[in-house]
């Protein structure tokens, strides 16, 4: 396959076929850095050499009555995590300010559960008031499942963008979660759409799927219209259902986030969880396809140094991205 032709058909328009989305995953492994390449096309075409800066808050941790078998927070994990109800407004909006200070331009409120109690969607309304009126920053919330008035009422508070992740393919989900459904899932992204949200949904590559459901994501949260897609690698926490999962290499991770780029060329594609773990060495490479990132620590688990993170973009010869603008030229 040429990838560089194959990358200009796509800022031509074209859409890529199933086979084709395919061959990238079942690529040699010495055509890394062509397809990488090609990937780059696409990602300079839309984002120049810009890196979108994400930090995470998790506000409420622990006592999950989901059962989704990759999480350390739900209720059939017995991994040893810190677990605390909703942090109050104080507390956030210090972790904004902190964020801000780091070159972040959007700011994730996380918490566990499968949704909101009015209680704890109060205090985020108000943390997110206070952000938007001090700090040149997105906002993003995840707070699980919304009802309509849910998501009108973040939207009022001056939310940016809802993150709600399909996690994995329509056919491998009841393999990973009992609890909800992946339409479930849909729903709610559905839901903040027409709140006037922009909508953020990704998935976790790692979890014991098939190449064709890595495929079917994509072109899920292409149908989906997600404006930021966050690639999640396993990081295969013990205690977890999945902790004995180890599927995952450095290079086939390229390839998942080259293919990402290829069906959603115009998306904000972020490097998330478990980029450390699973790119080890080689994570610098994951720029060429990826123009986002996530700084500093995840949910239960922690992430590379933010300093780190700065010199890596750096010695990339990439920027940062100091506007956050959510929409792609």
């Amino acid at each position: 396959m040429d990838w560089t032709l194959l990358a200009q058909e796509v800022l031509q328009g074209k859409e890529l076929t199933n086979e084709e989305a395919l061959s990238i995953l079942n690529s040699d492994d010495d055509d890394i850095l062509p397809l990488l390449h090609g990937a780059f096309l696409i990602r300079k075409y839309y984002f120049g050499k810009l890196v979108k800066l994400n930090k995470i808050i998790n506000t409420k941790s622990g006592y999950c009555p989901e059962d989704c078998g990759y999480c350390s927070q739900s209720s059939v994990s017995t991994a040893p995590i810190e677990k605390y109800v909703m942090l109050d407004k104080e507390t956030i909006v210090e972790g904004a300010k902190k964020a801000y200070d780091q070159d972040v331009r959007t700011y994730c409120i996380v918490a566990s559960g499968r949704g909101p109690l009015n209680r704890d969607l109060n205090t985020v309304i108000d943390a997110v008031k206070e952000i938007k009126a001090n700090y040149n920053m997105k906002v993003c919330a995840c707070l699980g499942i919304l009802t309509d008035e849910q998501s009108k009422a973040l939207k009022e508070a001056g939310v940016d963008r809802y993150n709600h992740n399909i996690n994995t393919s329509s056919d491998h989900h009841s393999n990973i979660t009992s609890t909800h459904t992946y339409d479930d899932r849909v729903a709610t992204l559905t839901k903040i759409k027409e709140a006037g949200i922009s909508p953020c949904s990704g998935v976790i590559i790692g979890m014991g799927e098939k190449h064709e459901d890595i495929v079917k994501m994509a072109f899920a949260l292409k149908e989906i219209d997600a404006d930021s897609i966050p690639v999640n690698f396993l990081h295969a926490i013990p205690g977890t259902p999945l902790e004995h999962l180890d599927e995952l290499n450095p290079r086939f991770c390229l390839k998942v986030l080259a293919l990402f780029r290829f069906i959603n060329p115009s998306k904000e594609i972020r490097i998330s969880g478990g980029r450390e773990v699973n790119l080890r060495s080689i994570q610098p490479l994951g720029l060429y396809a990826a123009n986002s990132i996530f700084l500093g620590d995840y949910l239960t688990t922690e992430g590379q140094e933010s300093t780190a993170d700065h010199q890596m973009i750096e010695d990339m010869g990439f920027e940062i991205d100091l506007h956050g603008t959510l929409q792609t030229i």
